[in-house]
C-alpha cells in the first residue's frame, strides 16, 4: 500500500487510499484541530490502514459556530468534486467518491459540536414550516441560516462519530467568567450557545447514524461515570440519544486521549497534563473508532433510507491546492 501521506487539497489535508471503502472527514478540538495531521497523526493513520481515505479539516477560530459549520459543508462540496479527479490521476478507485453515504464525519472535543451543527443543518430539519429553529435561536438567525442553506449541500445519511464531545460555550472559550458573561450580554459570545445546541438536538428527528466514544477521566466533556452524568455533554448526549440507537463505549483515559504520534511502541503527545506517552498496546481508541465506523456503515446498508448521490451539476473542478 502507498505510504501514509497527506497532500493539501482545497482547504484540507487528504490521505488518498488506493482502494477506499469510504471517506472519513476529521475535525479536531480547539487549538489541536488547527494542525490535525500532526496532533492526531496516529489515530488518522489507523483509520487509513483500515481502508479509508482520510480528510483532515483544519478550522479557523471563531465564536460564530454556525458560520464554521456552513464553511465545512462548502468544503465537503469542493472535495467531492476534487477527489474523483485526484484518484483518477493516481490510478486509484474513484467510484466511492461519487456516493454521498460513503462519507463519514469524525470529531474530537469542539469538533463534535461542529459535526452536530452539520447534522442540524440538514434541509430536512430546516423546513420553513417548522418553527423549531425560530423558537430556539430566534427568527432573524433562523432566516439567515435558511438563506445560506438554500443552495448548500447537506450530510443526509452520512454517519457521525463523536470522540469526547464538547458542546462549547463562551465560558468554555474564555477562562474569565466575567469576560465571558460580558461578551454574551453584548451579543458577541459563542453562537449557538450550548443550551441552544442541546435544545435543537433534543427536538431533532436526525442523529440516527451516530456513535460516541467517551473517556472515564475526562473533566472537559465528562463521562457517563460522573456522579451527575446528565450535567456533562457526554452524559446529556448518552441519555438523549438512546432512542436513536446510539453506539457508545467508554474507554479509560482523559480528554486528550485521541491525540498522539507513534514513536516505536509508544503513543506520544508530550502533554504532561494528559498521557505524555502511552504503550500502543494499551491504547484502544483507534481500534474502537475503526470498529464503530464499520458498524455505522453496516447500519446504512440495512437502512431503507434512499441513498443520495452527489449532484452531477457541480462546477468543473480544477484542483485547488494550497
Amino acid at each position: 500500500m502507498k505510504p501514509f501521506t497527506f497532500q493539501p487539497v482545497s482547504f484540507s489535508w487528504v490521505a488518498l487510499h488506493p482502494q477506499p471503502q469510504g471517506v472519513v472527514q476529521f475535525i479536531g478540538g480547539a487549538f489541536f484541530g488547527s494542525f490535525p495531521t500532526l496532533s492526531y497523526r496516529h489515530l488518522l493513520h489507523e483509520i487509513y490502514n483500515a481502508g479509508y481515505t482520510v480528510v483532515a479539516m483544519p478550522f479557523r477560530f471563531s465564536f460564530r459556530h454556525w458560520g464554521i459549520a456552513l464553511s465545512l459543508l462548502e468544503e465537503q462540496r469542493r472535495l467531492q468534486a476534487y477527489l474523483p479527479e485526484l484518484a483518477a490521476q493516481a490510478g486509484y478507485e474513484a467510484e466511492v467518491y461519487q456516493q454521498s453515504d460513503r462519507y463519514a464525519w469524525l470529531g474530537h472535543s469542539l469538533g463534535c459540536k461542529y459535526i452536530a451543527l452539520l447534522e442540524l443543518l440538514c434541509g430536512v430539519e430546516l423546513n420553513p414550516l417548522d418553527t423549531t429553529l425560530d423558537e430556539v435561536i430566534g427568527v432573524e438567525n433562523a432566516h439567515w441560516l435558511r438563506d445560506r442553506l438554500a443552495t448548500a449541500p447537506v450530510i443526509w445519511n452520512q454517519p457521525t462519530l463523536l470522540l469526547a464531545p464538547d458542546i462549547s460555550d463562551t465560558t468554555s472559550a474564555v477562562p474569565l467568567k466575567t469576560v465571558a458573561h460580558l461578551l454574551n450580554k453584548l451579543g458577541l459570545g459563542v453562537q449557538p450557545t450550548r443550551q441552544q445546541t442541546l435544545d435543537l438536538i433534543d427536538r431533532s428527528r436526525l442523529f440516527n447514524l451516530t456513535a460516541m466514544v467517551s473517556f472515564s477521566r475526562d473533566t472537559v466533556a465528562g463521562s457517563i461515570t460522573d456522579p451527575c452524568p446528565a450535567a456533562s455533554d457526554v452524559g446529556w448526549l448518552y441519555r438523549h440519544l438512546q432512542t436513536k440507537k446510539l453506539i457508545h463505549t467508554e474507554l479509560g483515559g482523559k480528554h486528550l486521549e485521541p491525540l498522539g504520534v507513534n514513536v516505536g511502541p509508544w503513543l506520544v503527545d508530550l502533554n504532561p497534563f494528559d498521557k505524555f506517552a502511552k504503550p500502543l498496546l494499551s491504547w484502544s481508541t483507534g481500534e474502537t473508532v475503526v470498529k464503530f465506523l464499520h458498524q455505522l456503515q453496516h447500519r446504512i446498508i440495512e437502512s431503507t433510507i434512499p441513498k443520495p448521490t452527489i449532484p452531477v451539476n457541480l462546477p468543473e473542478p480544477s484542483l485547488a491546492k494550497r
